[in-house]
């Protein structure tokens, strides 16, 4: 449920990249990638590209929190071919993240099943029995006295990976009102995680094409 969803106004769409085929955005933290539900959660990434290409197709989405890169097909084909990558794990991204405490190990997997907790959705909880696979990797960029900055590759895709992932390695995301303790959340005053890199395919022309959105933290 949001409470006074205020989503940022300016820019109202940071274009990095269009052409024939497809749209990629710098998605902002605050704004949710498609409309919510309820009439006061029409305005999102969705609904403003939906202005300027009436025809715009969704391909993936970031959390409301999560900034960073965002693509959107401007055809049928388009969007079954980024689907597809995206499905088949042709994509390579990662975000940056800024975690409470200091990360013992420069770099490592978290390999854990997960699941809706469904009384406290949209929460995810590690669940063995029932859970779907989720892989990340991780490596700590730097340290300070409270805090780690590291790079996440999500090798899966599941719903709050990343941020289930760092809460169950005991250093959840600064800012993270699902995840984090009261210190950790209140230690941002935003959710700590920007998805820096999207590279991809050009669905028609078949070039490799990267995308980069420098972290704002």
């Amino acid at each position: 449920m949001l409470l006074h969803y205020a989503p940022p106004l300016s820019p109202y769409l940071d274009i990095l990249y269009q052409d024939e085929a497809l749209v990629v955005f710098n998605k902002p933290s605050g704004l949710l990638t498609v409309p919510g539900k309820a009439p006061e959660h029409k305005d999102s990434l969705e609904y403003r590209a939906r202005l300027v290409w009436p025809g715009i197709r969704l391909v993936h989405r970031l959390d409301m929190a999560t900034s960073g890169v965002v693509v959107m097909a401007l055809s049928a084909d388009s969007q079954r071919e980024l689907n597809r990558q995206f499905q088949q794990r042709e994509t390579e991204k990662h975000y940056i993240a800024r975690v409470s405490g200091q990360i013992d190990a420069d770099s490592g997997s978290i390999d854990l099943p997960l699941i809706c907790d469904w009384p406290n959705r949209p929460k995810q909880k590690v669940c063995y029995e029932h859970g779907k696979a989720s892989l990340t990797h991780y490596q700590v960029l730097s340290r300070d006295s409270s805090s780690s900055r590291v790079k996440l590759t999500p090798v899966t895709g599941r719903s709050h990976q990343l941020r289930v992932h760092m809460q169950w390695l005991g250093h959840a995301i600064l800012g993270d009102k699902f995840y984090a303790d009261t210190p950790a959340l209140l230690a941002a005053d935003r959710l700590q995680l920007h998805a820096e890199k999207l590279r991809l395919q050009h669905p028609i022309n078949k070039r490799w094409l990267e995308f980069i959105s420098i972290c704002p933290f």
